[in-house]
């Protein structure tokens, strides 16, 4: 496989992942009633993209299980470029001449690319609207567990079901309450992650 103009295709690419982020956050804080673009500022969604992929390592090791199983496959490809099957995926057998290996690198690097980037744009939109269902179903359901309690500035602690967080808010939902509510970072003066059930 040979990638022609990396250089360029990079920032194009961490720009693909930021867009993928802002639209999966907004697609999973659709499902729960907020408008996510209101409460973000540019480095929550500049970061967006990273903290999504390193939320959880079933994620990453997913996200990056995928492109190593599609980086063999391109390989397992490159190898038998004289298959009819390969000469079809390339769009190589109609070609009045047969195309040099260099051509033929060329057009296995774009391929990868372009596949890769229909797998991460279905991946996080997967997660956003998978994750955004659940959470939503589940507070609908009243089936949420309470597994943190957070103390404001004014000595106040509720225990919630702690649905995210960014830079300026934290979006949760208070026990005996179903309604998502939003409090400024600079309100909390904790979080505590109960490891037993309430």
């Amino acid at each position: 496989m040979k990638f022609t103009n990396l250089e360029r295709l990079l920032p194009f690419g961490y720009l693909i992942l930021v867009i993928l982020g802002i639209v999966k956050e907004s697609v999973f804080y659709y499902f729960i009633g907020v408008n996510i673009l209101k409460y973000s500022n540019l480095m929550d969604v500049l970061i967006s993209p990273i903290s999504d992929l390193t939320s959880h390592p079933i994620v990453l090791g997913g996200f990056s299980f995928y492109v190593l199983l599609l980086y063999i496959y391109f390989i397992y490809i490159s190898k038998n470029t004289d298959k009819k099957w390969v000469q079809k995926l390339l769009k190589t057998e109609d070609l009045s001449e047969k195309p040099t290996d260099e051509e033929i690198k060329i057009r296995l690097g774009n391929k990868f690319l372009s596949v890769t980037a229909f797998g991460v744009m279905t991946f996080f939109l997967g997660i956003g609207i998978g994750n955004g269902k659940k959470v939503s179903g589940a507070i609908n359901a009243n089936k949420i567990k309470y597994n943190h309690s957070i103390t404001f500035s004014s000595n106040k602690t509720k225990l919630v079901y702690l649905i995210g967080s960014n830079s300026a808010n934290i979006f949760y939902v208070e026990k005996g309450n179903k309604n998502v509510k939003i409090s400024p970072i600079g309100a909390v003066e904790t979080i505590e992650f109960l490891k037993t059930k309430k």
